[in-house]
């Protein structure tokens, strides 16, 4: 038993000597554990707390502090979505196919891994989605999807933010930001009331527009597969994989909301045409 836990904590020290050292005193990258344990805080006040809480409550109203949460997230999105096309993946200096991660401190390496921080920071703020449906007792969006996305995300990002913070590894940052300005634009339209929200008509491709995003995500990193690149294999299967069952989740989602919904629509329309002319034939 000693020798298995001294060979354990030879392999945990070698990983640890990994990574990635800029990030050594930054909040919340000395362990998983504060991730973890905020994660499981979070599904148990939206799941039990939160809607024990507002049992016999009324629905708060809060029109305008969506309306400047959701500004503060498309404007924090643009500054990632920003930095990283101009110090990454639009600058002409990275490789779609192969991208290392730059352990410097020059500076185009160390904006990428700034936006790439403040990407995971921006995972936390998300949990709020979920704290603001349960004071609006909107119940039926607090769905098995989206506490999974967004109480899962924190953790499984905390690896690559830890060991390899840019490179590779910050294309799901790169794509991601991009689709949550427009995921919170749509949602800043939508807090300002019935007389905007009529022309919201396109949360439908919101979705697709999220699920094409991991398509492209995992196709780039299992794409490491078939390609020589100094970028860890393991850690790439590890977003890849994170990508691929997130896009099942939401393949899922999009068939029962839009697919199934779709026919049972058409189903009830048929009916009522059948039964009119039934009514018809009658008279």
């Amino acid at each position: 038993m000693t020798t298995f836990v001294q060979v354990l904590d030879e392999f945990v020290d070698k990983v640890w000597d990994l990574r990635d050292r800029r990030v050594d005193d930054w909040p919340l990258m000395s362990s998983p554990i504060p991730a973890m344990v905020i994660c499981l805080v979070y599904v148990f006040v939206v799941k039990v707390v939160g809607p024990k809480f507002m049992e016999n409550r009324p629905a708060y109203d809060l029109r305008r502090v969506l309306m400047v949460y959701n500004l503060f997230q498309v404007l924090t999105n643009i500054w990632i979505f920003y930095e990283l096309s101009r110090h990454g993946w639009l600058s002409g200096n990275y490789n779609y196919f192969c991208e290392p991660v730059d352990y410097s401190y020059n500076e185009a390496s160390f904006r990428v891994l700034l936006a790439c921080y403040v990407f995971y920071l921006t995972k936390f703020v998300d949990l709020f989605d979920t704290v603001f449906f349960v004071l609006r007792k909107k119940n039926n969006q607090i769905t098995l999807l989206h506490v999974i996305h967004h109480g899962w995300i924190p953790t499984t990002l905390w690896p690559g933010i830890r060991f390899v913070c840019g490179g590779h590894g910050s294309f799901f940052a790169f794509l991601n930001s991009f689709v949550h300005v427009v995921m919170y634009i749509y949602y800043f339209l939508s807090a300002m009331g019935p007389h905007v929200q009529k022309y919201l008509g396109w949360k439908k491709h919101l979705t697709s527009l999220q699920m094409a995003q991991f398509v492209a995500a995992s196709a780039h990193c299992f794409q490491l597969l078939f390609f020589d690149c100094q970028f860890p294999y393991l850690m790439s299967c590890w977003i890849g994989l994170h990508e691929v069952f997130f896009l099942g989740m939401f393949l899922n989602f999009y068939r029962q909301t839009y697919l199934k919904n779709k026919k049972q629509k058409a189903d009830s329309l048929l009916a009522i045409n059948n039964n009119n002319n039934i009514t018809k034939k009658t008279h």
